[in-house]
């Protein structure tokens, strides 16, 4: 019985209800950097997410950190044969704040040296949705291009593990 039960529709809001998926999430992501998540579904397919995430790191001579905020639409599709899995496709934008010792550290920053920085991202991974309790489980890949300050360019290190409280 994975078929929509209720849609909702009042002054241009959709509102979802699933007999086993769910319809918003909250929690935490761990992985090249570490924050917070918030997935709000659209329709039974598609969603936006939010994160915002923090990175602090160093070793003597050499620390950094930054803060990034993410937005990104996803398109979800059920696996067959496994209830409450799904995988999913996507990209979006974020924006990110930096600092640290880079420009003592990188000759190549040169005078060009930038706090901030814009990225465009892709993403696929998996949701899986407990059926009898209110999380969420996720894995990603976010392959990122940087434009602006450190990092500028393709990176394809980022993804994570989701853990979150679905409503």
């Amino acid at each position: 019985m994975k078929k929509l039960l209720l849609l909702l529709v009042f002054a241009g809001f959709t509102s979802v209800m699933y007999s086993q998926d769910y319809g918003r999430a909250i929690g935490l992501r761990l992985g090249w950097d570490y924050g917070i998540s918030y997935k709000h579904f659209l329709n039974e397919r598609a969603a936006l997410e939010g994160v915002v995430t923090y990175r602090s790191w160093g070793v003597p001579g050499f620390r950094y950190n930054y803060f990034q905020l993410t937005g990104l639409y996803l398109i979800h599709n059920p696996i067959e044969g496994v209830e409450g899995l799904r995988w999913y496709y996507g990209g979006g934008a974020s924006f990110r704040s930096w600092g640290g010792d880079y420009k003592d550290w990188s000759d190549s920053l040169g005078e060009e040296y930038s706090t901030v920085s814009i990225g465009i991202h892709g993403a696929i991974g998996l949701d899986y949705k407990f059926e009898n309790a209110p999380v969420n489980l996720t894995l990603d890949w976010v392959p990122s291009f940087i434009i602006g300050g450190w990092g500028n360019g393709f990176g394809a290190e980022v993804g994570g593990l989701g853990l979150r409280y679905t409503f």
